[in-house]
């Protein structure tokens, strides 16, 4: 629900500031999302008056224009379309500041001074029309602050109401809780009756009262062609984020936003007999407004004339009787449908329009008549036009009826947890529009038709908790403090890394940190320097320098017992130093051996390789946001197979290892399958960056595909980061899609075919410019690997 700070004061006024009113409205249970401001920093805007419009000398599409503001007269090159003798706009005078930050000086425009500025709406912060400049109401006073004249500075606020406050959806609603809450009357919601002045009415047939137990109507002829909606009526539609159409369509919007009840308007001209509310026929179809054509469901209500579907009912209107520009004769209806019978009904169509939302959720059903009153009073004053009497349809026994609850003084103190003044609650909820009588042991309080949503003597409590303030209900402290620590963003919390790599289908294991001396030998390449005195065996001699040893009994165990495919993770502390200085490091680290996937009929079993585990240990660095800052390097270690092992680096240091598991290893621990594994710092691997966003660029991306032939010690990895630096304005990403060995390639050399990714933030590429980026990428690889550029 958006809608005019002012707007709102109109009803109720309350002694706060923009600000404090929106905290306030959020404590009493109407969320504010947003404050957005109107003609701020318009201090020095004008209303001009233009008198006198001549071409420019040297510019066909220039005008210089005689502006006034009473007391002075300005000269002033425009180049608004629109601008013409005789026209309000607004006037920024030299020494003006714009809300944009501009502040206007006396400029020379193709050798003619200009003293000012007349401004469109998009200058002043006022709407997104920049076609032309605004043009103000014919009445407007020359030499009047714009602020004055338009009402400003003004906000919109912007509030996520809940589903049950379906009486919120409009500005009265609103200034009734505001009321309330401040303790300050409202204003009069009673809308003085028009007196009609010709007989004609537009017979309406209740067909399903219960589905549509009232139908309010007015005729309305002989409007104005031409009128225009008055300034203030469409700055407060735009306001509420609603688009000014014309006269008729945008009294209808007024007067839903006011006061909570949708209208819809008919051309009459184009209506053919009786109005009937009723359940759509089977394949029956119907144009919306919208031009889409749908298929009703026979369990929708439409408005229906002699014709057949004008409307589905309490959602939208039917292109056929639309009201157009030169629509001079119109019927105005309000009508009341239940909730449970529009339920979902706008969703089952893709819909989802201001009056269905309303409907949805209850809206008065004793308001109609009052609503069609004051779209009428609204209309006559704009367009003029004849009216004829208000024509109430309606069968009672379908009308929700006159509900009350009562409140007892015990249930309200069990809830709140405290006891308020009887004195206090009747005035709480008499602000709010209740009916309360005091009994013996509380209230019997009258429920307002507006208030449907009030079913139990629980809502009565939470309306009493309000407005009451939940901040002035005392704490209560837990027996017992649970205290949160505190975790920053830079830091990846060990649980989510487990998390992850349980996703990946690793299961988490948890082995002994003693081992034997030396099986840590074999692994880590040398002894042990913590030895324990008193070890309970000999196999737990020595703390582990590595948490592979216990993964690899764990994975030799599971194969040894028939388990074809094995993935281990543990996250567990390494020891290094002496005994005197010992040093832990926390290490994750994972064993992957057997096949590749679970046995499935649609495959073949194929087994795990080095690339398998380098993809979860890729997915790890993934959470970091800085995988660019990690590569994989060609290295040695001796629990690892030569050839098949990487060092892991961060900014140019290691901080893990992967690869596949030694053969000679293997054997030690009659592993028979091929074992790959990997092992990582945690400290120096999981230091986050934080998120940094960036904008996506607009403009198409151009493809460019190379091959080149290089030295097979040459890694994919070192050809991409020298291609994205080689033009890196315009390489936005490079992908290796084909590497070839074989007949036309030397021997120890390869082919690598690169897919150039280049985009610009700024505009679209040429041709010459991928190709002028292409030759920077080719001549880098051939400068740093000495690339042939294959035919």
């Amino acid at each position: 629900m958006k809608f005019s700070e002012k707007w709102l004061r109109e009803w109720v006024s309350p002694d706060l500031d923009t600000g404090e009113l929106a905290h306030r409205l959020t404590m009493i249970g109407h969320e504010v999302d947003a404050v957005e401001p109107h003609g701020v920093g318009l201090e020095g805007v004008k209303v001009g008056e233009i008198l006198q419009v001549r071409p420019h000398p040297d510019a066909d599409r220039l005008r210089l224009c005689t502006v006034t503001t009473g007391a002075e007269t300005f000269e002033v090159v425009c180049g608004a379309p629109n601008v013409r003798p005789a026209m309000k706009a607004p006037f920024a005078p030299v020494g003006t500041r714009l809300p944009n930050g501009v502040k206007l000086r006396r400029a020379k425009i193709r050798g003619v001074e200009s003293y000012g500025m007349l401004c469109s709406a998009i200058e002043l912060g006022l709407g997104d029309e920049a076609d032309g400049i605004l043009e103000l109401a014919e009445d407007a006073e020359t030499g009047a602050a714009l602020t004055d004249h338009l009402d400003l500075p003004d906000y919109s606020l912007d509030l996520d109401l809940t589903p049950n406050r379906g009486d919120c959806f409009s500005v009265l609603g609103i200034a009734r809780d505001v009321a309330a809450m401040a303790d300050i009357p409202v204003k009069d919601a009673d809308v003085v009756p028009v007196a009609p002045s010709i007989k004609d009415q537009q017979p309406v047939e209740l067909a399903y009262p219960e589905r549509c137990p009232r139908f309010v109507g007015r005729v309305v002829r002989n409007l104005q062609i031409g009128a225009e909606s008055p300034r203030w009526l469409k700055e407060r539609l735009l306001r509420s984020g609603l688009r000014p159409i014309q006269p008729v369509v945008d009294v209808t919007n007024y007067v839903m936003m006011e006061l909570g009840q949708p209208l819809h308007a008919y051309d009459l001209g184009r209506l053919t007999g009786t109005i009937r509310p009723r359940l759509a026929r089977n394949g029956e179809q119907l144009t919306l407004l919208d031009e889409k054509t749908v298929e009703l469901s026979t369990e929708t209500l439409v408005i229906s004339d002699d014709s057949g579907a004008i409307g589905l009912a309490g959602i939208m209107g039917g292109l056929s009787t639309a009201v157009t520009l030169d629509t001079t004769d119109v019927f105005l209806e309000a009508a009341f449908f239940p909730p449970a019978v529009m339920a979902g009904q706008a969703r089952k169509y893709g819909l989802h329009t201001d009056a269905s939302m309303r409907f949805e959720r209850g809206v008065d059903p004793t308001q109609q008549s009052r609503a069609i009153e004051r779209a009428t009073q609204l209309l006559l004053d704009i367009a003029g036009g004849d009216p004829g009497p208000v024509d109430d349809h309606h069968v009672t026994s379908c009308l929700p009826p006159k509900a009350s609850l009562p409140l007892r003084k015990s249930r309200l103190a069990k809830i709140l947890g405290i006891e308020i003044d009887a004195a206090e609650v009747l005035s709480i909820l008499e602000n709010l529009g209740f009916d309360a009588v005091e009994t013996a042991d509380g209230w019997t309080v009258g429920i307002p038709s507006y208030r449907f949503d009030m079913d139990v003597e629980d809502a009565l409590v939470e309306e009493v908790a309000r407005i009451f303030g939940y901040d002035r209900i005392p704490e209560v402290t837990a027996a017992a403090g649970t205290p949160l620590a505190t975790v920053p963003e830079a830091h990846i919390i060990l649980d989510e890394v487990a998390d992850l790599l349980v996703a990946r289908d690793y299961q988490e294991v948890i082995t002994y940190s003693f081992i034997d001396d030396a099986t840590n030998t074999l692994i880590y390449g040398k002894p042990s320097s913590i030895k324990l005195d008193n070890p309970i065996s000999s196999e737990m001699s020595v703390m582990r320098s590595s948490v592979w040893p216990g993964l690899l009994r764990a994975a030799s165990q599971n194969l040894a017992r028939q388990q074809d495919r094995v993935r281990f993770f543990e996250i567990g502390k390494t020891f290094h130093g002496t005994l005197d200085k010992v040093r832990e490091t926390v290490r994750v680290a994972g064993i992957a051996a057997g096949n590749q996937f679970k046995e499935h009929w649609d495959g073949r079993p194929q087994a795990v390789d080095f690339f398998d585990i380098k993809a979860d240990v890729e997915a790890l660095i993934k959470m970091t946001n800085a995988a660019d800052d990690f590569e994989f390097v060609a290295a040695t270690h001796p629990a690892l197979h030569p050839g098949q092992t990487a060092n892991i680096l961060r900014d140019g240091e290691v901080v893990g290892v992967v690869g596949t598991l030694h053969p000679a290893i293997a054997r030690n621990f009659q592993i028979e399958n091929r074992a790959l594994l990997f092992e990582i710092d945690a400290e120096k691997m999981f230091a986050a960056k934080l998120p940094n966003a960036k904008s996506i660029s607009k403009f198409p991306s151009i493809r460019r595909d190379i091959a080149v032939v290089v030295e097979n010690e040459i890694s994919a990895g070192q050809l991409i980061r020298a291609a994205e630096t080689a033009a890196p304005e315009l390489v936005q990403s490079v992908r290796i899609f084909d590497i070839y060995t074989g007949p036309g390639i030397e021997a120890g050399r390869k082919s690598v075919a690169l897919g150039l990714i280049l985009q610009e933030t700024s505009r679209t590429l040429t041709d010459d410019d991928a190709d002028a980026a292409t030759t920077a990428v080719l001549r880098k690889l051939q400068q740093d690997f000495a690339a042939v550029l294959r035919d």
